[in-house]
């Protein structure tokens, strides 16, 4: 499996500068959309779920797992990506209540009641896809929830957005449809309605109060499924 950071880490100045090429038309920083996407996680789960360890596949330099901390407080989050030097990176530089290592090593760390996965499988190869989805489903605990964002081909803008990173330039979309039957053919259930985040740019912010409102129509520039663990 390839991930992000395997195409694109010389250091995270060298990664966000790329990131930000895609990013910047929407006036807003990586940061912004992150904690919107965390704070989506706990919205979709379920209120008396408290999950003790977390795990962030493909977390790259590691800045979501602040953020899953924070939003988590008390629990175990892990970092894991297959790029060595990023995770070299993010255990040297990252405080706090989480540690990090190679996607490798899951199988040992196992198990977990959460895993974050954002922007990781338009990255895999349509014929691993499943494969990795069912290898997350074997690290968590029972009942333990999966959430997934990826971005929509559907929406022109997030299409754009890609092809302004390097990194995200010959990746292969996957739809809000595809990513539900991968999860259902891993074993998950109890799936939820689809959600799709609309961020309107910064020139917009007055009309974000509505971006809510908006979660079920099949157009925002991304979306998140949510699975349990059967």
């Amino acid at each position: 499996m390839k991930s992000v950071s395997d195409k694109s880490f010389n250091s995270p100045q060298h990664y966000d500068r790329m990131l930000n090429q895609g990013i910047s038309l929407a006036g807003e920083t990586r940061d912004f959309f992150a904690e919107g996407r965390v704070a989506e996680v706990v919205r979709r789960l379920p209120r008396d779920f408290r999950p003790r360890r977390i795990l962030d596949f493909g977390c790259g330099t590691g800045d979501t797992c602040r953020l899953l901390a924070r939003a988590f407080p008390g629990a175990d989050v892990v970092g894991a990506d297959t790029s060595v030097d990023a995770v070299s990176w993010a255990a040297a530089h990252q405080t706090g209540l989480f540690s990090f290592m190679p996607i490798s090593n899951l199988p040992t760390a196992a198990p977990f009641d959460l895993c974050y996965l954002n922007g990781v499988l338009h990255h895999v190869p349509r014929s691993e896809q499943l494969a990795v989805i069912s290898g997350i489903h074997e690290s968590l605990s029972t009942a333990g929830h999966i959430a997934v964002f990826d971005n929509n081909p559907l929406n022109p803008g997030a299409r754009l957005v890609m092809k302004r990173i390097p990194f995200d330039r010959d990746a292969r979309m996957l739809s809000a449809a595809r990513t539900r039957r991968l999860l259902q053919t891993a074993g998950f259930s109890t799936l939820p309605p689809t959600r799709f985040l609309f961020f309107f740019p910064r020139q917009l912010a007055r009309l974000r109060f509505a971006e809510p409102w908006l979660s079920r129509v099949p157009l925002g520039a991304q979306y998140c499924v949510i699975g349990r663990r059967a």
